[in-house]
């Protein structure tokens, strides 16, 4: 595949038979890799978590995860493989978790990223977080500090134009997922057109 073209990415539900290749990159991107059965764990919790896998062909690019407390969504991990990197792979999967953030009743949320990876905390910026502490030494592997950054708007029409603006930026299709159908923003006007941009981007298919 020819990685200097857009590409068109399907996203999937992360299922167990996904693990070999979550487990792969996993292990390739990160110093200290969450093990097997931290994902089994994770997928078990179906009623606070949602994980997803974004395939590229039949290649499994990369996966995203989030659980929910309370009124906050935490996003857990959004990894990528090497070889996909720069193919705007975790700007779909951050909009899809945007996405199931609001369906599954969120009124905000919140990650970690390491302080030295500017390329993750400006992808994160286009979405709406910004940075409210740091957590030091978070990263034991490298002792490394984690920002902890907040998006707490996502339920206005604000957060639901900056969603469109990103699902315009994106190059090539995304199949699978769709938004959920009455968001509950501020602006039913602001939400239609995020969600009619994601769903003109994204075309409902199985999910296998």
């Amino acid at each position: 595949m020819d990685l200097t073209k857009p590409i068109d990415v399907r996203l999937l539900p992360m299922r167990r038979r996904h693990l070999p290749a979550v487990m792969k990159i996993e292990r390739d991107v990160y110093p200290g890799p969450w093990s097997q059965g931290i994902f089994v764990s994770e997928l078990n919790q179906k009623l606070t978590r949602e994980y997803l896998v974004a395939k590229a062909g039949s290649e499994l690019a990369g996966y995203a995860g989030l659980m929910m407390c309370m009124e906050e969504a935490h996003i857990t991990t959004v990894s990528v493989g090497r070889a996909w990197q720069g193919k705007q792979i975790a700007t779909r999967m951050m909009t899809q978790l945007s996405f199931s953030a609001i369906r599954m009743g969120a009124e905000a949320m919140t990650l970690e990223v390491a302080a030295s990876n500017r390329k993750a905390q400006s992808l994160y910026f286009k979405f709406g977080f910004h940075p409210e502490g740091v957590r030091k030494g978070y990263y034991a592997e490298t002792n490394e500090d984690a920002l902890v950054m907040w998006c707490r708007d996502i339920r206005t029409a604000g957060f639901a134009e900056r969603l469109r603006s990103v699902v315009l930026g994106i190059k090539g299709m995304t199949r699978g997922f769709e938004a959920p159908c009455a968001p509950p923003y501020e602006s039913t006007e602001s939400a239609q057109s995020a969600q009619s941009s994601w769903s003109a981007q994204s075309a409902q298919t199985g999910r296998g």
